[in-house]
Formats: structure tokens, C-alpha cells, sequence
């Protein structure tokens, strides 16, 4: 049993002695789902045979495979690395479109999900970068086959980072800061066009000028509300205070 384990070993060491062979077998344990031992005949393929055709495709297939091994750090180093050694590739839309993808935010957690965790509370810490990668596929390859999902990830984000901003802006106006919410109201308005998050972060900025004597402002920013939304000031901020005994 020993000599044929053995023999089979070296058989194996034999078969994936070439390029195509490693790829192929790379490409079957990526269909298994065997992504760590995907990852390792990569690795081999683009050591050994640095030159080929395979060790290319080898080299974006590996930003996938450590995407979903949950190596994100190793996925965004890969993806930089072939950016910057190809940049004229006819698939490097596909780097950039994983870059994008790696940072995109994870979906609620089962147990998030039970307590209906706001996401929107979150710190959009990779937010910016996974919306700055979409936006280089839009920009730089329109007619890419990832372009279309890009741009739809876009919007998501878009949404989010300004429903982050909007948090921070009722956070600090319900603690009397109502110059920083303000400001904050401003970032939503003018970088986030069309955003959800808009409406309210006008509403805010309304109220912020009012606790602060700025009437004539107040009423320019009025003016603009009730032209575009429905509903009452005070209902768009959605200003809530919430008492020391109440836990939840």
C-alpha cells in the first residue's frame, strides 16, 4: 500500500509537470470548491512557468481564489500586482472590477439580521475604495462585460456612504454640535446626488440653521425642500432622542 501511495504520488508530480496540466487541475479544484488548493497550483503554474499563456490567466484566476478562500488582503495584493505588470491586458478590467468587489460590504450576518442591525451605522471604512475601483471600470472600460454590475454597485454604495454621513450629521446635532452637522449635511448634499439619504440630510441642514439663528439660510434651504420633497422638515430629519432607560 505504501509503494503504490507513493507511486501515485509521483504520478500526480508527473501529470501536473506542464502548464496546461496545472492549470486544468487548478481550474478543477476551483470547481470543487478546493480554493486553498486552487491557490497553491497557481502559485506553482505562475513560479515555474512565469512565461505562458496559463500563468496570465493563472495570475486573475488567483484574485478569485483568494476572494473566496477569505484571503481579501492577498485578493487586493494580486489584483494590484497584475494591474501594475499589465496594465494594457485585455482583462484587466476584470482586476479592477475585483477590486471592487473584495471591499464590497458583506451582507448582514444571520444574527444581524435577527436584531435588524442598522448597516448604516457601520464606518464605511472600504466603502470609498470599493466605489473608486467600480468607478475605473465604468470610466476606463464602458463597454466591459463587468461594467453594468459595477455601475449598479455604485449606487448601492453611493446610498450607503451617504446614509453613514447622515448618521454622523443627526448624531452630532442631537448633542447641540449643530455646526459639524451641518457640515456633515453639506458632504451629503454635494457628493451624493440622488442618494436616499439627501432628503434628510437637507431636513438637518434646516434645523442645524434654525438652532443657529441663520434664518435667511433657513429659509433658502426650506424653499429648496419643499420644492423637491413631500412631508414636513421635522419628519425628514427624523431627529430621535432616546432616554437613559430605555436599553433597546
Amino acid at each position: 500500500m505504501a509503494v503504490l501511495a507513493l507511486a501515485g504520488c509521483s504520478h500526480r508530480k508527473l501529470m501536473l509537470n506542464s502548464p496546461v496540466a496545472l492549470y486544468t487541475q487548478a481550474h478543477k479544484d476551483m470547481h470543487d470548491l478546493d480554493y486553498n488548493g486552487a491557490i497553491k497550483l497557481y502559485q506553482r503554474l505562475t513560479a515555474v512557468f512565469p512565461f505562458s499563456i496559463q500563468a496570465r490567466q493563472a495570475e486573475l484566476d488567483l484574485i478569485y481564489a483568494y476572494y473566496r478562500a477569505g484571503q481579501d488582503d492577498s485578493a487586493i495584493d494580486a489584483a494590484n500586482t497584475f494591474i501594475q505588470q499589465h496594465p494594457t491586458h485585455p482583462r484587466v478590467d476584470y482586476a479592477w472590477y475585483m477590486k471592487g468587489v473584495v471591499r464590497f460590504p458583506k451582507r448582514a450576518n444571520p444574527i444581524e439580521r435577527a436584531f435588524g442591525a442598522d448597516l448604516s451605522k457601520r464606518p464605511p471604512i472600504n466603502l470609498r475604495k470599493s466605489f473608486d475601483a467600480f468607478r475605473t471600470v465604468v470610466t476606463r472600460f464602458p463597454h466591459s462585460r463587468y461594467a453594468a454590475d459595477a455601475w449598479q454597485r455604485m449606487i448601492y454604495l453611493r446610498d450607503r456612504m451617504a446614509a453613514y454621513d447622515l448618521y454622523v450629521a443627526r448624531y452630532y446635532y442631537k448633542r447641540g454640535a449643530f455646526v459639524a452637522a451641518q457640515r456633515r449635511c453639506r458632504l451629503v448634499l454635494e457628493n451624493y446626488e440622488g442618494a436616499p439619504a439627501v432628503r434628510g440630510a437637507l431636513a438637518v441642514t434646516i434645523l442645524s440653521y434654525d438652532r443657529l439663528g441663520l434664518k435667511t439660510l433657513a429659509a433658502q434651504a426650506r424653499q429648496v425642500f419643499a420644492a423637491n420633497y413631500t412631508g414636513s422638515v421635522q419628519q425628514a430629519a427624523n431627529i430621535t432622542y432616546k432616554h437613559w432607560w430605555h436599553f433597546w
